[in-house]
């Protein structure tokens, strides 16, 4: 079947992402407009919009699994493409897709739950020999249950929802008198954020660091893996700065995960781009996490290295096309660092900062990519996650990534809100950061000060504070205002400059 119209049920810059892919690929494209941003920026990008701002249903409209594929044979869409969140990785999405003969951009609904229940993802990673820590065989039916695997395996366990992400539903237990309040706390947020209180326990492995896999396959039992992505970098258990490779992998090792990656997609006859995450010890050992049925938030990097455009994969593979590439052809060419630049406030405990952004200014370079979904005008609103923008940059080692990386932070300004751009900075300048040695407590234990500020940094966002951009650019449309080198000169002389324009 040849995908000639495609709905993309999400958001944001994502739905960016994959409007330019499809367009590419001659496919027409539909967005859905909500209340809640009625004049997103996304929108701007669709072919066709399907006008969702009328709901007066309790559910949310990028989860309204009925309207959405009712939409889609309303208006005689081929496919639809989930994106990242939301019903991406949802089994009754999917079965609901294929029960209208719409088709996603995905894998089958059996593989999708499957995978997504950690229990049975271990079970099948544990039959075709692939590393696991120790643990319960299944999900756990009591504390009782669980004290007895703890007390056998070793102190500190880890209590994790068998359905879960994202941190939710997981608890550190460091000794016997803690596993009835944490069993009891983790069911509780399992059933909350999953409605599902199951949970199992495994060993704890302090400061691992956490690496996954970009595997794909297609539905001819072809299957390749384009390398790794370095993903130790996160606060809560969310990732905040990923990159690839990874410092910490030599081709052997590579090799070994690698393997074990795609030998997860075959025992499941997986299609689609996937994610097989690992956790990787002081010794190098490493241990299957779990899988992701969808494409993830940081697959650009992997775009960079291995100049494979993963969208354009999964659609050829959804329609039914063979891979063509190989695992041969994938060559891994220079170093890539992704930022996510979320709208947060890092020094108020990167509480989520709402309000209007006034201007954005990008950097601009052939190693510089970014994803966005914000524009002049945008507004941060508190329905939905906080990431505004991914800054991807890409240099001929992991040293020169991480310097372009640091320059294009200092020409990335957005005015109106505050961001994790100071943040950002603060990480890549960090000498363990940049020295590779580092771990998922990295932010916890490396760093002292979670922001850097320039010297000039406040004295130049009082000025532009003030400066008015509209009757500037209503003088020449074509103006372009260089932040990084109005940072190197007087406030009073850069003042001068921009009311010359």
């Amino acid at each position: 079947m040849k995908i000639k119209s495609l709905l993309i049920a999400n958001r944001g810059e994502i739905t960016i992402r994959i409007t330019r892919t499809a367009g590419k690929l001659g496919i027409k494209t539909y967005g859905i407009k909500t209340s809640k941003e009625p004049n997103a920026h996304y929108l701007t990008f669709v072919d066709e919009i399907i006008d969702f701002s009328d709901s007066t249903n309790d559910i949310p409209e990028f989860l309204d699994v009925e309207r959405i594929v009712n939409s889609a044979k309303k208006n005689k869409i081929d496919a639809i493409h989930p994106g990242y969140g939301f019903l991406a990785e949802s089994p009754f999405f999917a079965q609901r897709c294929e029960e209208e003969g719409i088709l996603l951009i995905g894998p089958s609904p059996q593989v999708i739950y499957k995978m997504g229940n950690k229990t049975i993802a271990k079970q099948i990673a544990s039959r075709y020999h692939i590393p696991l820590l120790k643990g319960s065989q299944g999900n756990l039916s009591n504390p009782k249950e669980a004290r007895v695997i703890a007390d056998k395996i070793g102190y500190p366990v880890i209590f994790k929802a068998a359905a879960g992400g994202g941190g939710r539903g997981m608890r550190i237990v460091e000794k016997s008198s803690q596993i009835e309040k944490m069993y009891r706390l983790a069911t509780s947020e399992a059933e909350k954020a999953f409605n599902d209180p199951s949970v199992f326990i495994e060993k704890y492995v302090r400061n691992p660091r956490h690496i996954e896999f970009q595997i794909v396959g297609d539905k001819h039992g072809n299957y390749i893996h384009l390398g790794e992505r370095e993903c130790s970098v996160q606060r809560k258990h969310q990732k905040l700065i990923e990159e690839s490779p990874s410092p910490a992998l030599n081709e052997t090792l590579r090799k070994k995960m690698g393997d074990a990656a795609i030998n997860i997609a075959k025992a499941t006859n997986y299609f689609s781009a996937g994610t097989v995450e690992f956790l990787l010890d002081d010794d190098k050992n490493y241990y299957f996490m779990e899988m992701n049925t969808r494409i993830q938030v940081e697959h650009p990097v992997t775009e960079m290295v291995t100049g494979v455009d993963l969208i354009e994969l999964q659609i050829k593979v959804a329609q039914g096309e063979r891979l063509n590439l190989e695992q041969k052809d994938i060559i891994l060419k220079g170093w890539a660092i992704e930022c996510r630049i979320n709208a947060e406030d890092v020094q108020g405990g990167f509480s989520p900062y709402l309000g209007l952004i006034d201007k954005v200014q990008y950097p601009r370079s052939k190693n510089i990519r970014i994803d966005s979904g914000i524009a002049d005008s945008s507004v941060v609103t508190p329905y939905y996650d906080s990431m505004i923008a991914k800054l991807i940059v890409h240099g001929e080692n992991r040293e020169k990534a991480i310097s372009n990386s640091i320059n294009a932070l200092n020409k990335f300004w957005i005015r109106g809100i505050k961001t994790t751009i100071p943040f950002c900075k603060a990480v890549l300048m960090n000498k363990k950061f940049k020295n590779g040695d580092f771990n998922t407590s990295f932010i916890e234990k490396e760093m002292d000060q979670l922001y850097h500020q320039d010297k000039d940094d406040e004295m130049l966002a009082a000025y532009l504070a003030t400066f008015d951009f509209a009757a500037a650019l209503e003088t020449d449309r074509t103006t372009h205002i260089d932040f990084e080198q109005g940072k190197n000169i007087s406030p009073w002389v850069l003042n001068k400059r921009l009311r010359s324009l």
